[in-house]
């Protein structure tokens, strides 16, 4: 049975207000009892997830920044891939012009936005963005670059996606982690990856990792896990990208949280 339980945050084990419910964090607390470890792999920063992992209260790796930083139970880095200066002034350069996109960047232990934007302050409740230059962007210790609209247009963003991968898709791993959210990695990076590494670390393999997602950039980690679980809410470009993966329920009824103890808890303990 799996020993590794990783997870994304927003869309699949988070509530619709971005919060851990009291029954997941149960649910976690008891699998963390019965010998499970537990693996945050969101796009989101570390230094925000780490306040999440203090709140469910139990040691666990961090993935973030869609794997491109991975954390130890004890918050200590262990692996971290930067976005390259090219990528980065590149894909700016670009974006820049266009008043509607947002420009965020994951800079080491800080969250860099263009302009002001109060509606995403409600992710967090207390990590909170700097405002930058895009005119001279920072270009050393960047996890990953992001953009969003207002609007949120996601056909508007996916033609932005075009553009980005027909420039840098040989040098960036370009996905949606939401439909309204689109996220610029290096190459090497993404979330089945960092499971892998953490899997090796413990001294287990993928096939031993049970894994939930709802984002495109959820992809490589649902398939190279030993069972991906798609959120019944993801966007259909997962769902068909994983014809072959099952489907389970909504965030908003906590079906991570339902699905393990249904599965891989001990009733008995």
């Amino acid at each position: 049975m799996y020993k590794i339980v990783a997870s994304d945050l927003d869309g699949t084990l988070l509530t619709p207000d971005h919060k851990l419910a009291p029954f997941t964090q149960t649910v976690l607390n008891r699998l963390h009892q019965q010998g499970r470890h537990f693996v945050f792999a969101t796009g989101r920063h570390h230094v925000d997830v780490a306040g999440m992992r203090e709140q469910l209260g139990i040691p666990a790796y961090m993935i973030t920044s869609n794997g491109a930083r991975v954390h130890n139970c004890q918050g200590e880095a262990i692996y971290q891939q930067d976005v390259s200066p090219e990528v980065i002034t590149g894909v700016i350069a670009m974006a820049k012009h266009d008043p509607e996109l947002k420009i965020h960047l994951y800079q080491d232990d800080k969250w860099l936005l263009n302009a002001e934007d109060e509606k995403l302050r409600d992710f967090h409740d207390e990590f909170t963005y700097e405002l930058f230059d895009v005119n001279n962007p920072p270009l050393t210790g960047i996890a990953k670059v992001f953009f969003t609209r207002d609007d949120q247009d996601h056909d508007k963003l996916v033609a932005w996606e075009d553009k980005f991968n027909a420039e840098f898709g040989d040098k960036a791993n370009i996905a949606f982690s939401t439909p309204w959210c689109l996220e610029v990695m290096d190459a090497n990076v993404s979330k089945g990856h960092a499971l892998e590494a953490v899997a090796k670390e413990k001294g287990f393999d993928l096939h031993d990792c049970i894994a939930f997602g709802d984002g495109m950039n959820d992809v490589e980690m649902l398939t190279m896990a030993g069972k991906g679980l798609v959120m019944g809410t993801a966007h259909d470009k997962v769902k068909k990208a994983l014809p072959s993966n099952d489907v389970i329920g909504s965030c908003a009824d906590e079906a991570v949280a339902h699905y393990l103890e249904t599965n891989l808890l001990d009733s008995s303990r």
